[in-house]
């Protein structure tokens, strides 16, 4: 329930030239995250560690790239975008414009992505489809049923599943060939159920999530569905720049580092940043 909390899809403004949102609807081995991972035995709590950003590297972004998914594959940096007439997938190098493009047609609101070897994953909002695309080209190979709403989705190369969000309290394991679901776990933060889980980062049996409206990401545990750390990642923006922007959403891994990628709808800039103690 993204859009449908605050926003129809049609309600824009345009605000200095720039397509402005006023409000939203609302992708190893091992865990490259900060600190210890953390599992649930039964019955004890978790302690979740208190996380911030900080940022090493500021790099540009397309403010009109209203971004649903982000994943860097190799060098390849992976950007989804959302709103009707609007959505796309993009490829290129860091930090660089995208080398290629492709566009969803209306009425498909585009969402998540992941990349799968030679083929990628990309979510539709309530259209009840997903995309499979070749991660090259970013040609359109196939669609298949997507029974569910689509946020986030990562995947877990080491366990051959995908994990999906749907804006709700839970994560979803799907069969990364045909998307059709195998299971799902509880997301609970100090016991409690954690909702509006967004865009997804997979880290081995780590998950990271933004969570909506929040500038706020957290890692969890796939296999127990605990956090394990709250991620604060407040004033990345300036006031300025905010009045342009909407919420952070964005989050990707850097291979073969801890570093990550943030960036969010709307943001004229991304993110290099590692995730250290408050």
């Amino acid at each position: 329930m993204r859009l449908a909390v605050v926003l129809p899809v049609a309600v824009m403004a345009l605000v200095g030239g720039m397509l402005v949102h006023s409000c939203e609807r609302g992708g190893g081995a091992g865990d490259r995250g900060p600190g210890t991972h953390a599992r649930a035995a039964a019955g004890a709590e978790v302690k979740v560690e208190q996380l911030r950003v900080e940022v090493l590297e500021i790099l540009p972004h397309d403010p009109t790239a209203f971004t649903q998914g982000l994943e860097m594959n190799g060098s390849t940096l992976y950007e989804s975008t959302g709103v009707v007439g609007q959505s796309s997938v993009r490829a290129g190098p860091l930090g660089k414009s995208p080398a290629v493009r492709a566009e969803l047609s209306p009425p498909l609101f585009g969402e998540g992505i992941t990349v799968m070897g030679p083929t990628l994953w990309q979510l539709t909002w309530q259209n009840g489809i997903a995309v499979e695309r070749d991660a090259r080209t970013l040609a359109e190979l196939r669609r298949v049923p997507y029974q569910d709403e689509g946020w986030g989705v990562c995947h877990q190369r080491h366990r051959d599943r995908l994990v999906t969000s749907n804006g709700s309290s839970r994560l979803t394991f799907r069969d990364p060939r045909t998307l059709v679901k195998t299971g799902d776990v509880a997301v609970t933060a100090h016991g409690k159920p954690l909702a509006r889980l967004n865009e997804l980062e997979c880290v081995g049996d780590t998950v990271y999530a933004n969570v909506w409206p929040a500038d706020r990401i957290v890692r969890i545990d796939a296999n127990t569905g605990t956090v394990s750390a709250d991620i604060d990642a407040p004033a990345l923006l300036g006031a300025a720049e905010k009045q342009h922007a909407y919420v952070m959403n964005g989050i990707a891994a850097v291979p073969g580092t801890d570093q990550f990628l943030l960036t969010g709808k709307s943001w004229p800039k991304m993110f290099r940043v590692a995730f250290v103690p408050r």
